[in-house]
């Protein structure tokens, strides 16, 4: 088959909330003039809508494909080196070798702007339409085209628990609990009456039976982390997840070494390349790619790669309309040694309405979408919340 790229569109689509992302304001926090919030328990920036960028990929007979990253913080950066550098440059390209353009446009930038940031997310997003598009073209599912599918269904962790109080989040896992989901990761950036309390409390409602885990969005030094982890040991928590700041691989190495509690990390990874170094010094045992991150091409090395070190693979997914949480289920499908995946369930429940699909999230458990590609993509009801950035054709 041969078919060519022929037209590069982005969109930004922004969603009001009424409880900003891991929960109402805390101590500390506070709003920016541009409307991000800066959480004071990690000093880090998150938005108070939901958004992320979409592109649309289109083959010169009229077939389209769909991708998504993040667009959470300036999305305007994303979609101009889309725009600007990078869709001019897939016109005419083969829409049926997405890895092989994948590789071409990771080339163009490696001594400018690096393979990661705002750079890695638009790789991302364009890798994941470039994938849906060659799944469209041919009319098998993305699962299909990366090996074969091992898995109908996948196991769900439900992730967050957004309320003010800790009575109010223990009743919020409670409820989790009475639809079938049975793990539960909870945020430390607003664990406000204390990170070890609360796995405390949450053991004590849940039961021994419950898998606990907890995001400590890089909070602490190793030292710290070591510390908090042998007071959370008790509580059997499955995973702690981001001890330590993204860059400090030898604070992450020295936790994963010396902890009682196995350490996840991976959220933040955009290409196999920053993983390699965390997989040589074992900083983790779970690894979490987050596919509007890595993109497909990405996605499947890093989890490949996991295997290999005889790692579990629990990925991790975010803020987004559902498109790249499609692709990461398609993805997740093929892998033997996935053990969950994330359910951001303040985004999925209510985003779902926005796409044309088969996924689900039911009683613990996503159902893989079915049909060509992605098995997703927006219905109308999303087109009101986006706005057309550019178009390259």
């Amino acid at each position: 088959m041969t078919a060519r790229i022929a037209c590069v569109e982005t969109f930004v689509v922004t969603l009001e909330r009424d409880t900003p992302y891991l929960g109402p304001l805390g101590p500390g926090d506070r709003m920016t003039p541009g409307g991000y919030l800066v959480r004071a328990g990690n000093r880090t920036v998150y938005p108070s809508v939901d958004r992320s960028v979409l592109v649309r990929i289109t083959a010169a007979d009229g077939t389209v494909g769909w991708g998504e990253t993040y667009g959470i913080v300036a999305p305007g950066a994303v979609t101009e080196i889309i725009d600007d550098v990078l869709a001019p440059l897939m016109l005419g390209r083969d829409a049926c070798a997405p890895s092989v353009l994948h590789e071409d446009l990771y080339d163009l930038m490696r001594v400018r702007a690096g393979s990661a940031g705002l750079w890695g997310d638009a790789l991302a997003a364009l890798d994941i339409a470039a994938w849906d598009l060659f799944g469209r073209l041919t009319g098998q599912p993305l699962s299909h085209l990366l090996g074969g599918r091992r898995h109908a269904r996948i196991p769900a962790y439900a992730s967050g628990l957004p309320r003010a109080t800790l009575a109010e989040r223990v009743a919020l896992a409670r409820a989790f609990g009475d639809r079938g989901i049975d793990a539960v990761k909870y945020a430390a950036v607003v664990s406000h009456e204390g990170i070890v309390e609360e796995m405390r409390a949450l053991r004590e409602a849940l039961g021994p039976r419950a898998r606990l885990m907890v995001d400590l969005h890089w909070k602490f030094d190793a030292a710290q982390a070591l510390a908090l982890s042998d007071r959370l040991a008790p509580s059997n928590p499955l995973f702690i997840e981001a001890p330590c700041a993204p860059e400090d691989l030898e604070g992450q190495a020295r936790v994963a070494a010396g902890s009682r509690v196995p350490v996840a990390l991976g959220e933040e990874w955009h290409n196999v390349h920053e993983a390699l170094p965390r997989f040589e010094r074992r900083a983790m045992s779970i690894v979490q790619p987050e596919m509007a991150h890595t993109g497909v091409t990405e996605f499947m090395q890093i989890a490949r790669l996991a295997q290999a070190f005889g790692m579990q693979v629990m990925p991790h997914a975010t803020i987004g309309v559902g498109l790249f949480l499609a692709a990461s289920l398609q993805a997740a499908s093929v892998l033997p040694h996935v053990a969950m995946h994330e359910y951001q369930h303040s985004v999925f429940d209510r985003h779902l309405g926005l796409l044309r699909t088969s996924m689900r999230c039911e009683a613990g458990f996503y159902t893989v979408p079915d049909g060509p590609g992605l098995g997703a993509e927006p219905s109308e009801s999303l087109w009101p919340h986006a706005r057309a950035v550019g178009r390259v054709a």
